[in-house]
């Protein structure tokens, strides 16, 4: 065998002499020169070799983590025998749900020479970047080369697979679920309303890592039988369920339901591997055949790594390159140099080369042209228009020109005032009926879960497409983790790809009626802390002309997240498009002023918001006091820039309103914060206000009867806000 080590293998502590039967299955790569898969998944060589890729992965994630003493090797552990028949089979858009599988992934992505990519050629260097800045950080992102997909919350996973399926149909893209994450509420049921409105679609494959364990306790699906695991994903629609269980191959006679393959005599773990082998290739034929197909690999967590069961999830401090266990389960799982060179050549065959040259992620998706945007200027002062409606008419444009745009949204379109994004597009929806808009080829997409509404739209996004959500402000926050996953990774992706978009209607002011449960503007909260990110911008179109605007300029932005919240009923117009061409740009726009003797100051986020500050505004007048109403559009250009990590954001977005800006649109005798929201979305303007000040805000919901009187309940009135401002300039 080779004993001069390869410049790759720099940082590997221990090597065997020799491995069982490589002089026999470990001649010649499996994988030809000029091919990309192996020729034969029932060749026993091509198992052999598998196996060889399965302990090099298990050697690497666990050398990586215990080099910080830190990170997750036992749950990747268990799969990797599943992972390696895949990339042996010629996949490699591997995905995954499980952010703790990171360093086995960062693994496998080292040995196809992907993260070279990142100055990162040697298992030193691998080891000195886990989990360091500007390195492999301790869960997956789109910041490294060859990886498809975030992953940290669990339930996610699957919405990034069904989007790169919906984009490549002729792609396989597995993607890991842990037994722990299936528990989460939603994976099945996106699943089974993405099958539904796309059956064609099933070029995804859930590959379940069914190990028995979750992070500190036994898994609760680990009581479950084989055969009840069968039916359970048949009976959620899964037509070919494909399922591999080592305690079928174990000849150690090891306790339990769930077993380690790598105790195995080599003729078994031989054995074991090409049943993964053989069941993985009938598993991707499958799911690109037009089934749709699970793969389930059974195996005890921790397989072949340090500690079994849920203590070898994680890694703690004591868990060193010098502790004895870390050493002894290294030195188990040691190869030849031979054999590292063999994986190696092998893999950089797989797939045409290394995945961060030929996944489809490292690629630009090819957008359509849209042309000029139908927009449609509304008198100012003129009749009321509804907003959202405004937008809805962009937005089937958008869905004409663009067979890719999606429209998502759990509680109906019509229900927003957006029912003629349905008339124009259509739902999808296995039964034609003219009167609810809906037939199979549409591009509206409405599962019952926000979740499963974000997912699949913030996926498409960060694979290159153009999508809108739209929500009931109220109901966002349930989909809001998968939104804040995709932002975050959009902030540092090496690639342009279209913002996330969202439109978020029927604010709590307007659900008076159905009382608190439907009155949730907290979630304003949420992206006020997420503007200070970079790459995050609310936006509040006062009017159905403002609107219109605000959605053209999200289209034609780049690895932002842009959430556009809107009435759905009947306002005035109080903007032009230049008004708010200019907020857009400024962070606000002046919509009246008054002069006076001393000048009170109102910054409003907001449409009806503005109701009651007109009302304040006109008896104040009456008063000989000054009045200056601003609009607040994009309160993210309000913050200061060292305020906002925008400078750390791919396609960096660096623009803040100057002092002097500021200045000319805040600075007065007084200054009210008016916002029917959370006041933290007023944040930018007080930090950079002189003037005295205080805030009108959102405090708790109720059941009104009005907007009016809901704004009253929260002590948002004209009167208030008449007696607060004269409190403030005397």
């Amino acid at each position: 065998m080779t004993t001069t080590i390869p410049e790759f293998c720099q940082g590997i502590q221990y090597f065997k002499d020799s491995f069982p039967e490589f002089d026999r299955y470990g001649n010649t790569p499996i994988i030809a020169e000029n091919t990309v898969s192996i020729s034969d998944a029932h060749d026993t060589k091509a198992a052999y070799q598998t196996l060889l890729y399965a302990d090099a992965l298990r050697y690497l994630t666990l050398q990586v983590t215990a080099s910080k003493a830190s990170g997750h090797p036992g749950g990747f552990a268990s799969s990797v025998e599943a992972y390696a028949a895949l990339v042996m089979l010629g996949h490699k858009n591997i995905m995954t749900e499980v952010g703790h599988h990171a360093p086995g992934f960062y693994s496998a992505v080292f040995l196809d020479r992907s993260l070279e990519d990142m100055g990162i050629v040697t298992v030193q260097q691998l080891r000195d970047r886990f989990r360091e800045k500007h390195g492999l950080l301790g869960h997956l992102s789109g910041f490294i080369p060859g990886l498809l997909n975030p992953a940290g919350p669990l339930g996610q996973g699957q919405h990034f697979a069904m989007a790169a399926s919906l984009l490549h149909r002729n792609v396989l893209f597995p993607f890991t679920l842990g037994d722990g994450g299936m528990g989460e509420p939603y994976p099945m049921s996106s699943m089974m309303h993405f099958h539904t409105a796309y059956p064609e679609v099933t070029n995804f494959l859930p590959v379940l890592v069914w190990n028995g364990y979750s992070q500190e306790h036994h898994s609760m699906v680990s009581t479950k039988t084989n055969a009840e695991m069968i039916a359970y994903w048949k009976g959620n629609g899964f037509s070919e369920v494909i399922l591999v269980d080592a305690k079928d191959f174990d000849d150690q006679n090891q306790a339990g339901n769930y077993v380690d393959s790598t105790a195995f005599s080599i003729n078994k773990r031989i054995e074991f591997t090409q049943a993964i082998l053989v069941a993985m290739d009938k598993a991707a034929k499958s799911a690109l055949g037009g089934k749709l197909t699970v793969f389930i690999i059974k195996q005890l967590k921790g397989a072949g790594v340090h500690a079994l069961g849920a203590k070898s999830h994680n890694l703690y401090p004591g868990d060193t390159l010098d502790s004895h266990h870390i050493i002894n389960a290294l030195k188990e799982r040691a190869l030849p140099v031979a054999a590292w060179e063999l994986v190696r050549t092998n893999l950089e065959r797989s797939s045409g080369g290394p995945a961060a040259k030929t996944v489809v992620t490292e690629f630009d998706y090819h957008l359509a042209d849209l042309g000029e945007l139908p927009l449609e200027e509304y008198a100012v002062g003129g009749d009321p228009k509804v907003s959202t409606t405004a937008m809805g008419a962009l937005v089937v444009h958008v869905g004409q020109k663009d067979p890719h745009f999606i429209v998502t949204n759990a509680d109906g379109n019509a229900a927003s005032g957006i029912n003629n994004i349905n008339q124009g597009l259509k739902i999808i929806h296995p039964t034609t009926d003219n009167i609810y808009f809906q037939q199979p080829q549409g591009q509206v997409y409405e599962p019952l879960s926000e979740d499963a509404c974000a997912g699949l739209a913030v996926g498409l996004s960060l694979l290159g497409a153009r999508t809108l959500w739209c929500s009931y402000e109220s109901f966002a926050i349930n989909g809001v983790p998968v939104l804040q996953t995709v932002a975050q990774a959009m902030a540092e992706l090496r690639r342009p790809t279209p913002s996330t978009v969202c439109l978020f209607t029927a604010g709590a002011l307007e659900q008076g009626r159905n009382g608190w449960t439907h009155q949730r503007p907290e979630i304003e909260a949420y992206f006020a802390a997420m503007m200070r990110s970079g790459n995050v911008f609310p936006v509040f179109p006062p009017d159905a002309n403002s609107i219109q605007v605000c959605y053209n300029w999200a289209l034609n932005t780049k690895n932002k997240s842009i959430i556009i919240t809107a009435s759905k009923s009947p306002l005035p117009i109080r903007t032009t498009f230049e008004q708010t061409d200019q907020g857009l740009k400024d962070g606000a726009v002046v919509l009246q002023e008054v002069p006076g003797d001393k000048t009170v100051v109102f910054a409003v986020i907001g449409d009806m918001t503005l109701i009651p500050v007109f009302e304040a505004a006109a008896f104040l007048e009456t008063e000989g006091i000054g009045v200056r109403i601003v609009s607040v559009i994009n309160p993210r250009r309000l913050y200061r820039s060292h305020d906002v990590l925008s400078e750390t954001c791919s396609e960096p977005d660096n623009d803040f309103a100057s002092d002097e800006t500021f200045n000319q649109l805040f600075a007065g005798d007084a200054l009210i914060g008016v916002t029917g929201g959370s006041s933290l979305m007023l944040e930018p303007i007080m930090l950079r206000s002189n003037s005295k000040r205080d805030t009108f805000a959102w405090k708790r919901g109720e059941t009104t009867a009005s907007a009016g009187e809901l704004m009253a309940f929260n002590g948002i009135t004209s009167e208030a806000l008449t007696k607060r401002a004269i409190e403030l300039i005397h």
